[in-house]
């Protein structure tokens, strides 16, 4: 069955991707209001109604927004961790169909195996995740994707975690320069995001392209830009020529904007 990946929407404002292999469709993330989330899936050629699953990072807004909206879809199981489900299920009315696993641990949904790892941001047990599909053989190749936003920086771990991926989604999230110049957020905040616990900077992301020994990917993602503390020149600039040493595919995705389907071959 063949598998084809979107990102729906990254940046500040919301986060979501989806899987689609023809019987299974899962989202990663769902950080958009479920009216926009639905309105963005119609665009990419599918719908709300044949979500079966979410795989949920963490607990914050732009990446949990439209789990306020699943009343009227209660057949999307949710996959989550128990802290970020309690912090997630505390603001809600209707009762999430979750389905918790232990930060670290694997678990299965359908022909989706998902590996979980532990990253470093501030929230209540946020996580990246290894996503693999298939069975390995010539009916079922098995095709993979590694997931790993929201981090102030890279534990030892990630590099392993992220190595063996076909298809790599990274974060990049702002500009020093550009966030050091910003007027619109308050020092404290500005002091969160580049904390250890907050985002990763351009060079950061670079620099854990470059710690990443024969990396197995065929095309990377830097996502998760900030809008006013970041560009796609400025990206380009600092992690092009580490993507370009290894000659891998990869797409900058511009703030608030999503990237066109990658097939997997």
């Amino acid at each position: 069955m063949a598998l084809r990946f979107k990102i729906l929407g990254s940046g500040s404002a919301g986060n979501a991707a989806l899987l689609d292999a023809g019987d299974t469709c899962v989202l990663v993330d769902a950080g958009f209001s479920a009216r926009r989330l639905g309105a963005l899936l119609a665009e990419a050629g599918a719908a709300l109604e044949r979500i079966d699953a979410i795989f949920l990072t963490h607990e914050h807004g732009d990446h949990s927004a439209g789990l306020g909206g699943l009343a009227r879809h209660p057949h999307i199981k949710v996959f989550a961790n128990r802290a970020t489900a309690q912090a997630v299920q505390a603001k809600l009315k209707h009762r999430i169909d979750w389905q918790l696993f232990e930060t670290g641990a694997t678990f299965r949904f359908r022909d989706f195996e998902v590996g979980s790892f532990a990253v470093p941001h501030d929230a209540q047990d946020p996580v990246g995740f290894f996503i693999a599909h298939g069975h390995g053989d010539l009916l079922s190749p098995r095709r993979s994707l590694a997931w790993v936003t929201d981090l102030g920086h890279a534990p030892a771990h990630v590099p392993e975690r992220i190595r063996e991926a076909d298809v790599l989604v990274v974060e990049a999230n702002y500009c020093p320069r550009l966030l050091e110049a910003d007027t619109k957020r308050p020092w404290s905040l500005k002091q969160r995001i580049n904390g250890r616990h907050g985002h990763l900077s351009n060079e950061a992301a670079g620099e854990l392209l470059r710690r990443v020994t024969t990396p197995h990917w065929r095309h990377v993602f830097l996502a998760h830009l900030s809008r006013d503390c970041n560009s796609t020149e400025a990206v380009t600039a600092a992690c092009g020529p580490a993507l370009a040493a290894l000659r891998c595919g990869w797409s900058v995705v511009a703030p608030g904007e999503g990237a066109p389907y990658y097939d997997f071959e």
